[in-house]
């Protein structure tokens, strides 16, 4: 079922919803993203782009591309989610620890390599910090990890069902 053409269509779709409601906190709410929840932004779209393509192609049993898809998608959560569990950090420390404000991605963009870009959106500031939102006690940074954390165990158990030997010791 994980393999299907319709799942990974549908795993892209609820992709593409997650940032339809990223976009709906930004524009209608007013809520401005901060560094880190844009570099969450990127990773959401990284694998819904993973499952479109995989659904688009849809590999046969045992073919090559099927890891690859698996062995990409997992990536991007692994990335996705050290992102979004420095978040949760930034988010958890005491107000006498965070860090100061810094300067807008945009700004940060213009001005500095993209090496010395992405270190300083991850070291964070006082603006990633706020918790603005939250749904049963976890923030959007936390249900961004929840997402990943499921993603990323759907693609190793995709690699590792690939790669098993189909032996059913029930079958005589």
């Amino acid at each position: 079922m994980f393999e299907s053409r319709g799942f990974n269509l549908f795993m892209a779709f609820v992709c593409y919803q997650l940032l339809v409601t990223a976009y709906y906190f930004q524009y209608v709410q007013g809520m401005d993203p901060c560094p880190l929840c844009i570099f969450q932004r990127i990773g959401v779209l990284a694998v819904g782009i993973v499952f479109l393509i995989r659904g688009l192609h849809n590999p046969l049993a045992g073919s090559r591309w099927r890891p690859t898809y698996s062995i990409l998608g997992l990536i991007s959560t692994i990335l996705g989610g050290i992102v979004s569990g420095r978040h949760i950090y930034l988010q958890s420390l005491p107000e006498g620890e965070v860090p100061a404000c810094g300067p807008a991605l945009d700004y940060l963009v213009d001005m500095l390599p993209v090496s010395e870009v992405i270190s300083t959106v991850l070291a964070g500031d006082g603006e990633c910090a706020k918790v603005s939102w939250n749904l049963l006690g976890i923030s959007m940074p936390g249900w961004v990890m929840i997402f990943f954390v499921c993603v990323g165990g759907l693609m190793i158990w995709s690699i590792v069902n690939h790669f098993k030997p189909n032996k059913n010791i029930f079958r005589q």
